[in-house]
C-alpha cells in the first residue's frame, strides 16, 4: 500500500487527536492495519504522556524523586488506559480518515485469515478428532 506519510510536525498533531487531511487517508489506515499497530498506537499515547511530564517536573514544587515516582505512576495508569482503549481509539483514527466503523479491524482479519485458518485447522486436528457427526450435532 504506497501512501504519503505526514511530516513530523503534521504526526504530531495527529499523536494528539487532530485528524489529518485528506492526502493522509491510506497512511492513517496503513498505521491502524501493519504489523506494528499496536506500538504505533503506544508511540502517540507516549507523546500525549510526555507533554504532561514536562510541566510536572518544571512547575510542581517538592523533592525531585516524588516528582519522577508521580509521573511513572500516572504513566503506568495511562499505558494501562491506552492499552483497554486500544482498538476503539484506532478504529476512531480510521473513522475520522473517511473509512466506515470497523475497516481498520476488517483489512486487519483479512491480512491474518490464512494464519488463523491454519490454527483453527491446528487446533480442529488436535481436539476435535475422534468427534462423530452424531456428537457435533
Amino acid at each position: 500500500m504506497t501512501s504519503e506519510r505526514p511530516g513530523p510536525l503534521r504526526w504530531l498533531w495527529y499523536a494528539l487527536g487532530a485528524g489529518l487531511p485528506p492526502r493522509y487517508r491510506t497512511w492513517v489506515l496503513h498505521d491502524a492495519t501493519c504489523r506494528t499497530w499496536q506500538l504505533r498506537h503506544f508511540a502517540r499515547a507516549f507523546v500525549q504522556m510526555s507533554l504532561v511530564a514536562v510541566p510536572v517536573l518544571l512547575v510542581v514544587p517538592g523533592p525531585l524523586w516524588i516528582r519522577w515516582v508521580g509521573i511513572l505512576l500516572g504513566w503506568l495508569v495511562a499505558l494501562q488506559y491506552a492499552l483497554f482503549n486500544m482498538y476503539e481509539s484506532v478504529e476512531h483514527r480510521v473513522l475520522k480518515a473517511g473509512y466506515p466503523a470497523g475497516a481498520a479491524q476488517a483489512v486487519r482479519d483479512e491480512a491474518n485469515a490464512d494464519e488463523r485458518a491454519a490454527a483453527a485447522a491446528r487446533y480442529a486436528s488436535r481436539y476435535r478428532t475422534g468427534i462423530t457427526q452424531r456428537d457435533s450435532e
